[in-house]
């Protein structure tokens, strides 16, 4: 088992060279993680991201289409959104029960 260290431009190659390979073979489907070592996997995903984003950074795979992200991004934002809201709203009704209890402390009655 070799050392190597890879680089991001190594994880393109193996990816073009697998492909190329495959297609040599009259396979027509793209590389999969299970063609590669896992060391190999793991390089490849920490320089190029998950798999999908991999191939098209290796110009194996068409980018995806734009239209869907960009309603995933509105999804998330509203998501958050509504999050923060819920937090704000907890903190607002723990921050008055606080000040109830203070005033009760202060005042000799618990």
């Amino acid at each position: 088992m070799s050392d190597k260290k890879y680089k991001k431009e190594d994880c393109i190659l193996l990816l073009q060279n697998k492909y190329k390979e495959l297609q040599a073979e009259g396979l027509s489907r793209y590389p999969q993680r299970s063609d590669f070592e896992d060391r190999e996997v793991v390089a490849i995903k920490a320089f190029l991201g998950p798999w999908p984003r991999a191939l098209e950074a290796a110009e194996i795979k068409p980018p995806r289409d734009d239209d869907r992200p960009q309603g995933n991004k509105e999804k998330r934002i509203r998501a958050k959104q509504a999050r923060i809201a819920a937090l704000r709203k907890i903190e607002k009704e723990r921050k008055k029960k606080t000040e109830g209890n203070g005033a009760n402390e202060q005042n000799g009655n618990h």
